[in-house]
C-alpha cells in the first residue's frame, strides 16, 4: 500500500494592493508556465464580508519561488453581468492548451441559491472571456462546484465536481470528448465512509499523474460540522474504480489562534517536482493559503 505523507508546510503570501491585501484569500490554484514561473488564481472574498458583497472574485499573480506570489491590481474574472454569476465567481481551476488557458470556476446565482461551472478561455490570464456554462445542477443537487480535470490514455477527459445531495457535499464525475465540449455525468465516485473523519461531506481537490503510480487526488472530506480535513484516494487510469484510500487524513488545520475561527483545510492544486515530490496548495480557515510538500511512499 501506498502512502502520501506530508514532509513540509509553508506560508504562501500575496503581494497585493487593495482591495484584494484586505480580503479573505482562498482556493489558491497554482500551475507552471512556459515561461518558467508560477502562476496562481485564486478567490478574494470580501472581509468584513457584507450582504451585498460578491461570494468571491478571482485574481492572478506569479511567483519565482512558489511561495510569494506578486498579484496583479485588477480582478481577472469578477461577478456578471449575467445572473449566473452575478453573485459571485470563486473556485479557478486552470487548463493550458496550444492556445492558451482555459479557466473552469464556480459562478454562483445572483440570489446566491444555487452555483453551476462555467468555463472563460483566453490566449493569457489577463485577458479572459466567459465562454459557456459547463454543467447546471438539476433540482434536488444544489451546487456544482470545484472542478477538478484528468485527461484518460484514450484522449477524452474527467470532471470531478462537487454536488450537493441530503444537505451534504459530494464528488460527482462526468466524462466529455474534448474540453470545450459536452459533458455526461457518470457516477458518484468517492463513497462516505461511516465513523470516519469524511463520514459527511466530501469535495474534489487536485488530481496529480505521478511516473508509475495510480492518479491520486487529494480530496477534501468533513464530518457534519464541517470540520474540513485533506485526505488522499487513487484510481485506476480511466477513473473507472478506487484503487487505494488513506485512513487518516494527512493534513489537519494547526490550532486556530480564535477560537471563532472557521475549523478548515481544503486543497485545491497540487504540481509534481522533479524529485517526484509533490507541492500542494490548499487554504485554512477560508483565509489564507499554504504550500505543503508531499511524499509517495510504498
Amino acid at each position: 500500500m501506498v502512502a502520501y505523507v506530508v514532509e513540509q508546510v509553508d506560508a504562501v503570501w500575496l503581494i497585493a494592493s487593495e482591495p484584494l491585501k484586505s480580503m479573505d484569500w482562498m482556493s489558491p490554484y497554482v500551475w507552471a508556465g512556459s515561461d518558467n514561473q508560477l502562476w496562481m488564481m485564486m478567490r478574494g472574498v470580501p472581509n468584513p464580508f457584507g450582504s451585498a458583497d460578491p461570494t468571491g472574485v478571482i485574481w492572478c499573480g506569479s511567483s519565482e519561488d512558489g511561495l510569494t506570489f506578486h498579484m496583479d491590481p485588477r480582478p481577472v474574472i469578477v461577478p456578471g453581468p449575467d445572473p449566473i454569476d452575478a453573485g459571485g465567481v470563486e473556485d479557478p481551476t486552470v487548463v493550458q492548451g496550444e492556445d492558451g488557458i482555459m479557466v473552469f470556476y464556480t459562478g454562483v446565482l445572483a440570489n446566491r441559491r444555487q452555483a453551476s461551472l462555467l468555463l472563460a478561455s483566453s490566449p493569457n490570464p489577463y485577458a479572459l472571456t466567459k465562454r459557456e456554462v459547463v454543467l447546471k445542477a438539476p433540482e434536488g443537487e444544489g451546487n456544482f462546484k470545484e472542478a477538478t480535470l484528468l485527461q484518460a490514455p484514450d484522449g477524452s477527459w474527467r470532471l470531478f465536481y462537487e454536488f450537493a445531495r441530503d444537505n451534504a457535499s459530494r464528488i460527482g464525475m462526468a466524462c466529455g470528448a474534448k474540453l470545450g465540449g459536452d459533458w455526461a455525468a457518470m457516477k458518484e465516485m468517492v463513497p462516505l465512509r461511516e465513523d470516519s473523519w469524511d463520514n459527511w461531506h466530501l469535495s474534489p481537490g487536485p488530481i496529480v499523474q505521478c511516473p508509475g503510480r495510480d492518479p491520486v487526488m487529494f480530496y477534501n472530506g468533513a464530518t457534519d460540522d464541517a470540520r474540513w480535513r485533506i485526505g488522499w484516494v487513487t484510481f485506476n487510469r480511466d477513473c473507472e474504480c478506487i484503487t487505494d484510500r488513506g485512513v487518516e487524513p494527512m493534513l489537519v488545520p494547526p490550532p486556530a489562534k480564535d477560537r471563532a475561527a472557521t475549523d478548515i483545510a481544503f486543497a485545491a492544486s497540487a504540481l509534481l517536482q522533479d524529485d517526484g515530490s509533490i507541492h500542494l496548495y490548499y487554504s485554512l480557515e477560508d483565509r489564507m493559503l499554504s504550500r505543503a510538500v508531499v511524499r509517495a511512499y510504498d
